[in-house]
């Protein structure tokens, strides 16, 4: 039986990759594509949503929404190119009268109690909204899975920040102060994941719509590493959320008390892992600390040579 899958996403070149890999999963249901701001603007979030269900044409369609109308201090369109999707423009038609993502996620969760799984592939924002809508909305989620912070590696947004944190601190301090139980995946995992132009240009199953897709939009992240970080390849970041919904075990995860530095001058969005032998409070998250990245590639290649 399939996992129903939320995700909230801004697409983001490694952000479509994750919901290309999840919406070819026979293991998951995705039942929400929910848009959020951060590598990309509101508008520009929804309408990439609609891109990818547009071109990739699942055979079950989610349910989207608008992405809130927030505004962050910093965008990710220096390495995903303009528009996001690697400057490559696809027709889209954005469908009117979506209600507000937040809305969205709040009703599917109480649509199928304790049996849906959040995917947080951006700023939490929309889940942090949600739960000010909804205090209760903790109890009918079965697990929430956030792809952020940064543990005991530099930040990607300043010296201890990484990117989906720094732009909305005090979002993702709400989330942890909540009662979600998350399964936190930092920096420090997502930075495995790095695959070379060979990998992510000689993709199986070429001719799917999937696979077309993806080369489409990645060589521009590709350039964008090496001139923007020396890097001869592309982090697929986001791609380790969905794996982490789909595949028991292939994240190492142990459980502490986990807060966010929302004031720092140098340390704002900062994820502050308490280790002490009698920590500030009990254990409030899952904190990923290992990863297969040999059954994160088998899982690429598997789903990717089954994919539409």
């Amino acid at each position: 039986m399939s996992r129903k899958v939320i995700i909230v996403a801004d697409p983001g070149i490694d952000t479509a990759f994750a919901v290309a890999l999840a919406l070819n999963d026979p293991a998951l249901e995705v039942i929400g594509l929910l848009p959020t701001a951060g590598n990309i603007s509101p508008d520009q979030a929804t309408a990439n949503v609609h891109t990818l269900i547009d071109v990739l044409d699942p055979p079950k369609w989610p349910k989207l929404a608008a992405a809130l109308p927030v505004r962050y201090e910093s965008d990710g369109l220096a390495l995903h190119g303009p528009g996001g999707l690697g400057g490559v423009t696809f027709p889209t038609a954005t469908r009117h009268a979506l209600h507000p993502a937040d809305k969205v996620l709040v009703e599917l969760a109480h649509e199928h109690p304790r049996h849906v799984t959040l995917i947080c592939l951006g700023p939490l924002t929309t889940l942090a909204t949600a739960l000010d809508r909804d205090p209760g909305l903790p109890a009918v989620l079965e697990q929430t899975i956030v792809v952020g912070g940064s543990w005991r590696v530099p930040g990607n947004a300043g010296p201890a920040a990484e990117f989906h944190f720094a732009l909305d601190p005090e979002a993702a301090k709400r989330v942890m102060h909540s009662e979600l139980n998350p399964l936190v995946v930092p920096l420090d995992m997502t930075r495995r994941l790095v695959f070379s132009p060979s990998d992510l240009l000689e993709l199986p199953n070429p001719d799917s719509r999937t696979c077309q897709f993806l080369r489409q939009i990645i060589p521009f992240g590709i350039r964008a590493s090496s001139n923007l970080y020396g890097i001869e390849g592309f982090h697929l970041k986001d791609v380790l959320g969905v794996v982490a919904a789909s595949l028991a075990g292939v994240v190492t995860v142990e459980p502490y008390h986990v807060d966010v530095e929302a004031r720092g001058e140098l340390t704002r969005g900062m994820m502050v892992v308490d280790t002490r032998p009698q920590p500030a409070g009990p254990a409030n998250a899952r904190v990923a600390t290992d990863v297969s990245v040999g059954e994160v590639r088998q899982y690429i290649d598997r789903i990717l040579n089954g994919a539409a």
